[in-house]
């Protein structure tokens, strides 16, 4: 469970109670949003890779087949007990652990690069930035990585969010816009900034797994109860029978920020 002020107004969440869903229905990033990590030299054969806040392991997973030695940790056994099955059922040697990542004890010098997916903004970043910074080898990069709905712009990501904030008002995962990703001072004693992207990206979805998509978001799954989530899925369901298409793209925005570890 964690609780933070500065996330959702204080509501504690767990994103364990997501698990199944989460396994099911976020693993949703487009080619282009892992061939844009490849691009940067990250994730590739011969380095070995860190993945922080690592859910069911999809970044890893996607990233297998380039060749990098993956780790991930993640806080909650759940996810970690998820990610480590559906890497073994794909035949992938990744190593699952459950630890948060203010706790690790990798060894000095032991990573290529480090990676953060749609987490960054849990941890405690005065531990953080030096633990990442001493794990790291010379020259290796911490990457930063963010993809987000546009609710401006997209319907129904639109009337769905507005559905979330329903049942969960003090949510504060909505009304993205596209932004580059906000690095604490305190990363700049360590780092140096090497890249900054954001991009648009066009995501797939069927009715179910959008609708699959809200469940296992931080505002649905991981912080309402099983009743809420219910009143929700049945009055979400209704909202997404209202459009004629079965399948349809959700605009989203991508950010990467890519820091290297000065000498």
């Amino acid at each position: 469970m964690i609780t933070n002020k500065n996330i959702d107004n204080g509501k504690s969440f767990d994103w364990g109670r997501t698990s199944s869903d989460y396994a099911k229905y976020r693993d949703i990033y487009p080619e282009e949003f892992y061939q844009k990590i490849i691009g940067m030299g990250l994730c590739t054969k011969g380095q070995r890779v860190l993945d922080l806040g690592t859910g069911t392991g999809v970044l890893p997973r996607n990233l297998y087949r380039f060749g990098a030695e993956f780790s991930g940790i993640d806080i909650s056994e759940n996810q970690i007990a998820y990610a480590r099955k559906l890497a073994e059922e794909a035949g992938m040697d990744i190593a699952f652990a459950c630890v948060s990542a203010e706790e690790s004890d990798f060894a000095e010098n032991t990573f290529d690069a480090v990676t953060a997916c749609q987490c960054f903004t849990y941890f405690d970043h005065s531990v953080l930035a030096p633990r990442v910074y001493r794990i790291l080898r010379e020259k290796g990069r911490f990457a930063v990585l963010y993809m987000a709905w546009l609710p401006f712009e997209d319907d129904i990501a639109g009337r769905s969010e507005e559905l979330i904030l329903k049942y969960n008002p003090g949510w504060t995962g909505c009304r993205e816009v596209r932004h580059k990703i906000s690095i604490p001072d305190i990363y700049r004693e360590y780092f140096t900034i090497c890249a900054q992207e954001v991009f648009d990206l066009s995501v797939h979805f069927t009715r179910e797994s959008w609708h699959g998509r809200m469940k296992a978001c931080r505002g649905i799954g991981a912080s309402l109860s099983d009743k809420e989530i219910e009143s929700f899925a049945k009055e979400h369901r209704a909202m997404l029978a209202q459009y004629a298409q079965e399948e349809f793209e959700i605009l989203h925005y991508a950010a990467v920020t890519v820091l290297e570890k000065k000498r």
